[in-house]
């Protein structure tokens, strides 16, 4: 789906606004979170995620450092805004919504569930873009899946 000027233009903004002034940037200490890092070696975007979890599996907090393109890093901070708080199953209908979205699918849930993510959707008409918008994400389910194999 094209998105109409407006919605362009709104998302350069947003991803512009982001990537400058991106939120939940920084580190927690190794000891006291889940550390990944990604990396997409076709652009050179790098990213290390920092997640603390509660013991239900739902994120407490987390943050992000990271170089690259302006949508890696933008979809970065718009992530740690996005997942503070859900519980671990909502984490996972979100990852799966933002892949369909930006894969140019139709999500499963509501499109207003995204929120802002939603934006991201301009980034289907750049297929090498995608896997700069899905970094951070796929960080989070590694860290997900670490979490997840430390609690059995």
């Amino acid at each position: 789906m094209a998105l109409p000027d407006d919605l362009r233009e709104l998302y350069q903004q947003v991803i512009l606004d982001h990537s400058r002034s991106p939120r939940n940037q920084g580190r927690f200490s190794a000891d006291s979170c889940i550390h990944v890092h990604g990396d997409n070696p076709s652009c050179g975007d790098e990213i290390d995620l920092y997640v603390r979890f509660n013991d239900d599996g739902s994120i407490r907090e987390l943050k992000f450092e990271g170089q690259g393109c302006a949508i890696s890093q933008a979809s970065a901070s718009m992530m740690t805004e996005k997942i503070q708080g859900l519980s671990q199953e909502q984490i996972v209908g979100l990852i799966q919504d933002l892949k369909h979205t930006v894969l140019g699918q139709v999500p499963i849930l509501k499109p207003e569930t995204l929120g802002e993510l939603q934006l991201l959707e301009g980034v289907q008409k750049f297929p090498q873009r995608v896997r700069c918008a899905l970094l951070s994400w796929n960080a989070l389910e590694q860290a997900m899946k670490i979490k997840a194999n430390r609690a059995d």
